[in-house]
């Protein structure tokens, strides 16, 4: 786990995320038949997580036994597990391999996890209806349906967009924060919903709390399904 070097220290000349990793590295050295893991890398500065997250991926690839890995961090959830059980509020509301959970979310909070905007409505063909607003999708379900698409297919314009065929509605700003290289918009409207957009997009549309716009997002863009 990187800490050849420290072999002849004390335990309290190591820092919090050396302990860490030597508390991995002392699990990992008996072989168990089945490895209990509680938040392993809560501990660990970014940079010294993304190596650790690395080595300890290796290890239980290589692992012959069972791993319970229990982690608040979805990137954490994503890149070690075989098999998502996403707990909320006590209660499983989902699980499923990576692939699946991240394609078809069922929760808001699972759709956090994931990074998509999420709405639950009632489908008809490729229309679903979420309260007063009615989005076309590139998907054909009927009944109960969610609708899911990630920030970057939102968006955002000063006055109503023309051109292609669209879902547009009226929104208003509610917060922006820093996302990366991007910005993430939070806006409230008919739906509740995240949008990114570049510094400079943000500057040109003047976006601060309290402004109006008109939000877009491509049918192409949406995954519709059953609910």
């Amino acid at each position: 786990v990187g800490l050849g070097d420290q072999a002849r220290r004390r335990p309290r000349q190591l820092s919090g995320g050396q302990a860490q990793r030597v508390a991995l590295a002392r699990a990992l050295a008996v072989d168990p038949a089945l490895l209990l893991l509680d938040e392993p890398l809560a501990a660990l500065d970014a940079r010294t997580r993304l190596d650790t997250r690395a080595e300890l991926q290796r290890h239980l690839g290589a692992h012959p036994g069972a791993t319970l890995l229990v982690t608040h961090d979805p990137l954490d959830a994503l890149v070690l597990a075989d098999r998502l059980v996403i707990v909320e509020h006590g209660r499983v509301v989902q699980e499923g391999d990576a692939a699946a959970v991240t394609a078809r979310p069922r929760t808001d909070y699972v759709a956090r996890l994931v990074g998509l905007n999420l709405h639950r409505g009632r489908a008809d063909g490729h229309t679903v209806t979420v309260g007063e607003l009615t989005l076309t999708t590139a998907d054909t379900v009927h009944g109960d349906a969610f609708v899911a698409y990630p920030p970057a297919a939102v968006a955002l314009h000063p006055s109503r967009p023309e051109g292609s065929p669209r879902n547009v509605w009226t929104a208003t700003v509610t917060g922006v924060q820093r996302h990366g290289d991007n910005l993430r918009v939070q806006l409230a409207g008919p739906v509740e919903v995240a949008a990114d957009v570049t510094p400079a997009a943000a500057a040109h549309l003047g976006l601060t709390p309290g402004r109006p716009v008109w939000a877009a997002v491509k049918a192409a863009e949406t995954r519709a399904y059953p609910a």
